[in-house]
């Protein structure tokens, strides 16, 4: 277990790298590699550049700033994150992490399935967390939304206490092996049936199916997938951060383009900074209470 587990290894979590070691502390950073940076061609608007850098050059800079002061990177895609009391355990496709505090810094949420009525009903029949709502679908019959290894994760989370799991790729061809008791229906979607609240889906050529709760799991888990999944709260889709950027769950901080905001380098680098030393102060306090 490292003191902070930073899920991420863009701008923002590795400036919360850098102050959480420079205090001494454990760092590991769990991510699937350079993320938006990779597509930045230049750089020229960020402080202390003499010449304009490529994204990934920046990155790597980065990367071996951190390296040297003893951060262990990572690469992995996280499926799930919950606090067991003492810690933070993230569980990837390849191993588990664990960290005493955790900082989300994953970059810009990706965008949801722009499917009609799908915001309004989140809460009220669409989930976008397995772990956490399949006790409310118990023998029901629900769907997930999505191709690939998160949503595979979400229907083995469901198949055990639910009625049946039926995977919605909405015209997406599958990116992971499902297994047999998962019925596939790849039709691409029109939008979602209910008034107020989830009752199916419609499909694009007319046909229509009834679901008891949908689960949203399209490509890998965001950083506010799995902050829902740690137990953080929301409001209106974002979730309620302090000026430290804590999450309502104490030790669970978000950083950088995930937050929302100026998607800038120079941002990130800074929401980092405050986070690594909020999770430095949180860390000092837990453990002086504990003696």
């Amino acid at each position: 277990m490292s003191d902070v587990l930073i899920i991420g290894h863009g701008p923002a979590g590795v400036s919360a790298a850098l102050y959480a070691l420079r205090s001494k502390l454990s760092v590991t950073l769990v991510g699937k590699g350079v993320g938006a940076l990779e597509k930045a061609h230049l750089i020229e608007n960020y402080y202390g550049l003499e010449k304009p850098l490529t994204g990934v050059e920046l990155h790597e800079a980065g990367k071996r700033q951190a390296e040297t002061l003893g951060a262990k990177f990572e690469y992995d895609e996280l499926t799930d994150l919950f606090f067991d009391g003492k810690e933070f355990v993230a569980t990837g496709l390849k191993g588990e992490y664990r960290g005493a505090a955790c900082i989300m810094a994953t970059g810009a949420a990706r965008k949801k399935q722009p499917l009609p009525g799908m915001v309004e009903m989140e809460g009220k029949g669409v989930s976008y967390c397995a772990v956490c709502d399949a006790f409310f679908y118990r023998e029901k019959n629900v769907a997930v939304l999505g191709a690939g290894e998160y949503a595979l994760h979400e229907c083995n989370e469901l198949l055990p206490v639910v009625g049946s799991v039926t995977l919605l790729t909405n015209g997406a061809e599958l990116s992971a092996t499902f297994p047999e008791n998962v019925k596939i229906d790849k039709r691409p979607l029109s939008g979602l049936l209910g008034e107020g609240a989830f009752a199916g889906v419609k499909f694009d050529d007319g046909t229509e199916q009834n679901f008891d709760g949908l689960f949203v799991a399209l490509g890998s888990a965001s950083a506010m997938d799995l902050a829902r999944k740690a137990g953080a709260a929301f409001d209106n889709g974002n979730a309620v951060l302090d000026k430290d950027f804590m999450t309502t769950v104490p030790g669970l901080f978000a950083a950088g383009d995930c937050t929302g905001g100026t998607l800038q380098v120079a941002v990130a680098v800074g929401e980092g900074a405050i986070a690594g030393l909020a999770a430095i102060k949180y860390l000092r306090g837990i453990r002086e209470a504990a003696g």
